[in-house]
């Protein structure tokens, strides 16, 4: 996704939660964040959740340290996933409706469905999050979800 700013621009920002927030703040339509303001500190409060706590342990500048100095890759990040997927979901029963924060998609909710496509890649059992599944499946009846799925992009390894 390429955006361009009326200026023809195009803007130079390559980390998760400011492209969230410019996307937010540039594209008032759909909002991915609630007008509420202690809704949007939740919605970034779960957001940071992932971004921070569980994204950054599994990446993959961080799972080849670990095959460096003769860890397991694989195993390295599982505990760190299903602690902080726990962790979301007690968070998020606080706030959810239909989706993370109420019942409209938010920045929560475009960081926990990656989220969960890499605890399933990892081998993390995510069955016991009822909550997130619940969300995760609402999430992907949403054409802008299903269509940003990894295996769908033009990069994708077929």
């Amino acid at each position: 996704l390429e955006i361009t700013e009326d200026d023809g621009t195009v803007p130079a920002i390559n980390q998760s939660l400011p492209i969230l927030e410019y996307l937010a703040e540039r594209f008032r339509e759909p909002p991915i964040m609630p007008k509420d303001l202690y809704l949007r500190a939740r919605t970034r409060l779960l957001a940071e959740i992932v971004n921070s706590g569980i994204q950054p342990l599994q990446n993959l500048t961080t799972t080849n340290q670990v095959k460096a100095f003769g860890g397991d890759s694989a195993v390295w990040p599982k505990s760190f996933i299903a602690d902080g997927l726990a962790a979301f979901e007690r968070t998020a029963r606080e706030t959810a409706g239909q989706f993370c924060v109420g019942d409209a998609p938010s920045i929560a909710d475009c960081c926990l469905i990656p989220q969960l496509a890499s605890a399933r890649r990892f081998g993390v059992d995510i069955a016991k999050h009822e909550l997130l599944l619940a969300i995760e499946q609402r999430c992907m009846a949403l054409p802008a979800f299903e269509s940003s799925m990894p295996d769908r992009q033009p990069d994708a390894v077929k």
